[in-house]
């Protein structure tokens, strides 16, 4: 997907966790309501660790800005 122009964050309004499991494993849910809809995730370890990794990456520029 090549966007032509900037869009709009979108601004979260609510944020769910969950999990879910089958024969093949556990995933992760992330259900985060935002002003434009709902977004939904599902996440394997590698994925969740990702996430928490980028988040803190953010939090870490928010304490020096």
């Amino acid at each position: 997907m090549k966007r032509t122009a900037k869009a709009r964050p979108f601004v979260p309004t609510e944020i769910h966790v969950g999990t879910v499991a089958d024969e093949k494993g556990t995933l992760g849910l992330l259900s985060i309501w935002t002003t434009e809809g709902l977004l939904d995730f599902a996440l394997d370890r590698h994925a969740a660790d990702a996430v928490v990794n980028a988040v803190n990456a953010i939090r870490s520029r928010l304490d020096y800005s």
